[in-house]
């Protein structure tokens, strides 16, 4: 029966892989990630968890252990984040391309350098086309229950890829959060063992990851992404039977307070709590503003997002990354690109929050609101951002 605890996000997130009842974890220490997998390896040896940890050398070798073992028809889980997410770097595509459903919860944690161990996007970011599932979760409980889910869409054999949590380094990892836990018996009505697709196997052979010339490479992309693109009705299936199960329901794109607002505010992750606040106080003083909150990163949800996004004049779109050198920044680019044939076309702006782990408070969301609602609504130029909170 589910109960209601008060415990660290990261135990949370462990505690589902148990009740995923995982047969292979293979994971390196690295801060702000390692709770989850501290926690996971006491499990295992406590006899609490049947399945085999594997301490590795290194995070590339954690994600090369985990494509072995989910090639050999096993339910695969790792973490990692930041640096270590950067040295998996060759093995991510490796694993969508061979369609391994593999779990990874990332810890998100700015990249180096200088050296960071505080939270932002810009880890993810610079993986965002590696062919994965990718989730943004917004606190204890989407992270507690994503585990689950994120199983369920991956193993699929409709889906057959690998997904990946996003939950906030620090900001949620270390936290404790009340969450609402499910037994095993819940678990096991929602999420059936692991049936492969095709699996290494002595007695019937296969070959995975082979060698393709330029008469077959094109078609196996094709193919790739077209089941990434078509995952989307599994991950909306896994979300609504979730719903059933434990009447948490979730969306690839969420609103709150958005209806005929003047300026929306798009955000991605734990910061979305934060800016609900600041949308209520401005509310309060007759301000027209609302959040859009999006969950889903990959595959892109590009028609909710315009739904979701409706008649507004202006949108601010919130990026913890920097695209160095490029036109815009990760999150403001999919924007503008999805509104680019939009009449009338909203103005855009893009604001890059909270890189390093620096704060971003409620006031700073209401400033950063007020200019937009001061502005003209006219198009701004492509490529203009501005850092929020950065000292001249």
């Amino acid at each position: 029966m589910s109960k209601r605890v008060g415990m660290e996000v990261s135990i949370a997130v462990s505690e589902a892989v148990k009740l995923a009842d995982v047969d292979i974890v293979a994971a390196y220490p690295i801060t702000p990630q390692t709770h989850i997998v501290e926690h996971l390896s006491e499990l295992v040896a406590d006899g609490d968890l049947d399945a085999e940890f594997v301490c590795v050398e290194s995070e590339h070798s954690a994600m090369s252990a985990v494509v072995g073992s989910s090639a050999a028809g096993a339910r695969s889980f790792t973490a990692t984040a930041s640096q270590g997410l950067a040295l998996m770097h060759e093995i991510l595509f490796i694993a969508s391309s061979m369609r391994l459903p593999i779990v990874m919860v990332v810890a998100n944690r700015a990249l180096s350098s200088p050296l960071s161990i505080w939270n932002d996007h810009s880890d993810i970011m610079a993986s965002r086309d590696c062919g994965w599932i990718q989730y943004f979760v917004e606190n204890g409980q989407e992270s507690f229950d994503h585990v689950l889910i994120a199983f369920r869409v991956a193993e699929d054999p409709a889906v057959s890829l690998p997904a990946i949590i996003n939950l906030d380094g620090f900001v949620l990892s270390h936290v404790i959060e009340p969450h609402i836990l499910l037994d095993e018996e819940e678990v096991a009505r929602y999420l059936p063992p692991f049936r492969p697709v095709s699996r290494l196997d002595p007695d019937h052979p296969v070959t995975m990851g082979d060698f393709a010339t330029p008469e077959f490479y094109l078609e196996v992309k094709k193919a790739q992404e077209a089941a990434l693109r078509d995952s989307r009705a599994v991950i909306d299936r896994g979300w609504k039977e979730f719903a059933e199960l434990t009447g948490r329901q979730y969306q690839a794109v969420e609103t709150y307070k958005a209806d005929g607002a003047e300026v929306l505010l798009l955000a991605m992750g734990a910061l979305g709590e934060t800016a609900s606040v600041a949308i209520d106080r401005m509310r309060e003083r007759g301000l027209s503003v609302g959040l859009v909150k999006l969950r889903l990163w990959r595959p892109f949800p590009a028609e909710d997002l315009r739904q979701a996004l409706g008649d507004a004049r202006k949108i601010v779109v919130l990026d913890r990354a920097i695209s160095f050198g490029a036109a815009t920044n990760p999150v403001a680019a999919e924007v503008a690109g999805l509104l680019y044939d939009a009449e009338p076309r909203p103005r855009i702006f893009n604001m890059v929050i909270g890189l390093g782990g620096r704060d971003v408070r409620v006031e700073d969301f209401e400033a950063i609101l007020e200019k937009a609602l001061g502005e003209d609504s006219a198009p701004g130029p492509v490529g203009e951002y501005e850092l929020i909170g950065v000292r001249e």
